[in-house]
């Protein structure tokens, strides 16, 4: 298991570096959670921890000044929680996957702070790099952006891999522990965050009416689900 944590933290830290470097969206909750599930051959369950996180905060771009919640690091570490846990376990439940979240979730904000530590960060290394292109320094200039990665890729590869060697195994002793009411408050959880995603991605939408159509449509399927007991 360990050398899969290995993999999925250096993994992770890669595609992390997409937040600050490429920016080719291959940061976002729903590759960066498959990618792990794929890793670990559950893709199904990196699908489902990917747009539960992609869906919770839509809302908080990256715009101007602002530094949103890092996704990327929440997902990915989501994902590890729930699918090496489930595999020790014997099976991926709703149950692990709501309290997997639940768990990602606050390292997302703590990850958040580290990023604006790294902004300010870069912010000397830029004010150094407009100096060396003064002096056409290139040399110079090419180390810098090389030291701004490689210090943005131990961050967060070292984040996930701390989080993991934690949580997993901490996870793995006291999920079989807990109450039947906790298992069945989770498995309500399981289902009440898709639904707290949809809400977050219709506030965002701006035309009208478009809220209570999509309500309606919401409210017919899942009666519909109910009639024909998908679930």
């Amino acid at each position: 298991m360990l050398i899969q944590i290995v993999i999925l933290s250096l993994v992770g830290g890669l595609l992390c570096l997409d937040r600050i470097f490429l920016q080719a969206m291959l940061s976002r909750p729903v590759i960066v959670a498959p990618v792990m599930g794929l890793l670990l051959g559950d893709l199904y369950t990196g699908l489902i921890i990917g747009a539960i996180f992609e869906l919770f905060w839509m809302d908080r771009a990256p715009i101007g000044i602002y530094i949103p919640p890092n996704d990327s690091i929440a997902s990915a570490f989501a994902a590890a929680v729930a699918i090496l846990a489930g595999q020790s376990l014997g099976a991926v439940t709703k149950e692990l996957t709501a309290l997997s979240v639940l768990l990602a979730v606050p390292f997302g904000i703590l990850a958040k702070r580290m990023d604006v530590r790294m902004m300010a960060f870069n912010d000397r290394l830029s004010d150094r790099a407009l100096e060396a292109a003064r002096s056409l320094d290139l040399r110079a200039i090419e180390s810098l952006i090389w030291r701004a990665l490689a210090r943005a890729f131990v961050l967060y590869a070292a984040l996930l891999l701390i989080l993991q060697v934690i949580f997993v195994p901490a996870v793995i002793w006291l999920y079989p522990k807990l109450p039947v009411s906790i298992g069945g408050a989770l498995s309500l959880t399981y289902y009440f965050l898709p639904v707290l995603g949809i809400g977050v991605a219709l506030s965002t939408i701006k035309l009208r009416g478009a809220v209570p159509v999509f309500c309606a449509i919401f409210l017919a399927i899942a009666l519909a689900m109910d009639y024909f007991h998908v679930f």
